[in-house]
């Protein structure tokens, strides 16, 4: 301790005390020499004293004169003196705080994000992570068409990887929406999650595209994966006209109403499949002229909106299957909901007053009065009617079992494909809150158990809050109506980072799925 302290202070700051000491005497100094050069030349009649002559002319005027110079100089010196220093001082002290890094001086932690930043990092962490899992499973089919499921096993590994943290981070955020947590400090924290849980689906994905790139090798050559696209394009095409044929026959025989979740989708389908024709004919142009990177480009274009051609054909194709299903079921079903009503009167559900009960009894055979009414009267809707069989009968403890509850399966199984079909070939303009709502009812949908008719709910909430999104953004690239240009951007096809639309969106995460831009 005592090679290092003098008197309790370290030896540094001893030493900073003797430079200020030092710089105080020099100051002093300073400031006699300053005040002495008038008293050397004001008499003077030349303007160079004579070297001799200083002392001899300042003594005697000490002898002459008791207030001299000298009795004024010292008061006048240490005031000088302590103006010098002070000065010195202040400049000392302020170059100092501007340049100090000493930690707890000025932070080096970064500012607290507010409650509104964190809302908005965790929505869009949610965007960005959704778009990253469906690009990947997209791009994926058309490597595992290639190459084979063995192949590909280790990316489908982190697919699955990161769906699993893309849905446990939605179901924070869909208990966060419902105000769990209550606690201010801990609600902050559950958005935190959100973004760490899609951060984590995004690096899982990331860690796995040089790998994924190495067994594609577009760059290299896109020979066979351009004919794998084409032959997914000629399959589509014919689909497509198939399923047009299908869709007119269902609005022939059943209400207009059964049509309308697919309501436009041929449509859609034909515009993604123009805008892949333009880039598998650049692809094999631009392949043929030795420009593999811009070939390898182009194709990914193409495959992205094959691949929303192929959801939206689907969806039509399933919808049609989904309602000769119901159609079918309806009969059966209504037969299940009377039984249950009246197993509800010899003994109903549990903790339910009489009166309660009642009431109960009373509006479930009044919905199915009218389910049978819209049956026999002509054209009606036979997945609305098995929704409202299989609601009409819940609160009698009914329908878990039987065949109402495969009624309440295929009416949720419906509404979740349809909700995320239009979220998927929409995603460029869909926000978080209709993909939470979403990821809930398809979560509700895979544990098949009294929560259907939820999933049904929030699916349709989930379609409804998606549509409000697109129309609140618009339709981009409005002027393009011959390329599908447009489409492709409202689709999350292209990326929409540049002018020109960006590049296409490929296989990986947030830092990858954007590499094939110019």
């Amino acid at each position: 301790m005592t090679s290092t302290l003098i008197r309790g202070r370290p030896r540094h700051a001893t030493s900073h005390i003797a430079v200020r000491v030092a710089h105080a005497v020099l100051g002093g100094v300073a400031g006699f020499v300053w005040l002495l050069l008038p008293g050397m030349t004001i008499s003077a009649e030349d303007p160079v004293p004579v070297a001799h002559a200083g002392p001899v002319v300042v003594a005697g005027a000490a002898e002459r004169d008791e207030t001299s110079v000298t009795d004024l100089l010292l008061p006048l010196v240490a005031v000088g003196a302590a103006g010098v220093l002070a000065a010195y001082g202040y400049v000392r002290r302020s170059r100092r705080s501007r340049t100090r890094t000493t930690p707890g001086v000025v932070s080096v932690r970064p500012p607290v994000p507010t409650g509104g930043d964190l809302e908005r990092q965790a929505r869009t962490a949610l965007v960005v992570a959704d778009d990253s899992v469906r690009t990947s499973r997209e791009e994926l089919s058309f490597a595992e068409a290639r190459f084979g499921a063995a192949a590909v096993a280790p990316f489908v590994r982190a697919l699955r990887a990161a769906e699993t943290e893309l849905a446990a981070a939605f179901a924070i955020r869909r208990r966060y929406e419902q105000g769990v947590p209550e606690d201010e400090v801990a609600r902050r924290q559950a958005l935190v999650g959100v973004v760490g849980r899609c951060a984590e689906a995004g690096r899982r994905l990331d860690a796995e595209t040089p790998a994924f790139d190495r067994l594609r090798a577009l760059e290299e050559g896109v020979g066979e994966a351009l004919e794998v696209a084409e032959g997914r394009f000629r399959e589509l095409t014919a689909r497509t006209g198939g399923a047009a044929v299908t869709l007119g026959g269902l609005g022939g025989r059943f209400a207009a109403s059964t049509v309308e979740p697919v309501t436009g989708y041929l449509e859609q389908a034909k515009d993604r499949l123009v805008f892949a024709t333009g880039h598998l004919n650049a692809c094999r142009q631009t392949a043929d002229a030795g420009d593999l990177e811009r070939a390898a480009r182009h194709l990914r274009a193409a495959e992205g909106a094959i691949a929303q051609a192929d959801v939206l054909v689907t969806g039509v194709e399933r919808l049609a299957a989904g309602v000769r299903e119901a159609a079918e079921l309806v009969p059966a079903a209504l037969t299940g909901a009377e039984a249950a009503i009246a197993a509800a009167r010899g003994a109903g559900p549990a903790g339910v007053p009489a009166g309660e009960l009642r009431a109960r009894i009373a509006r479930a055979g009044g919905a199915l009065a009218a389910v049978r009414r819209q049956v026999t009267g002509g054209s009606y809707d036979p997945l609305d009617a098995l929704r409202h069989i299989a609601r009409a009968v819940e609160p009698l403890g009914g329908g878990r079992t039987g065949v109402v509850s495969a009624a309440a399966l295929l009416v949720a199984r419906g509404a979740v494909g349809a909700a995320d079909d239009f979220v998927g070939t929409h995603r460029g303009a869909v926000g978080a809150e209709a993909r939470t709502r979403l990821a809930e009812a398809a979560r509700l949908l895979a544990g098949r158990g009294p929560g259907l008719a939820l999933a049904d709910q929030l699916a349709r909430e989930a379609r409804d809050l998606a549509e409000r999104d697109v129309r609140a953004h618009g339709t981009p690239y409005a002027g393009e109506t011959t390329t599908g240009l447009s489409g492709a951007v409202l689709g999350g096809i292209l990326l929409a980072e540049d002018p020109d639309a960006g590049p296409p969106a490929s296989f990986g995460g947030p830092e990858t799925r954007g590499r094939f831009r110019v």
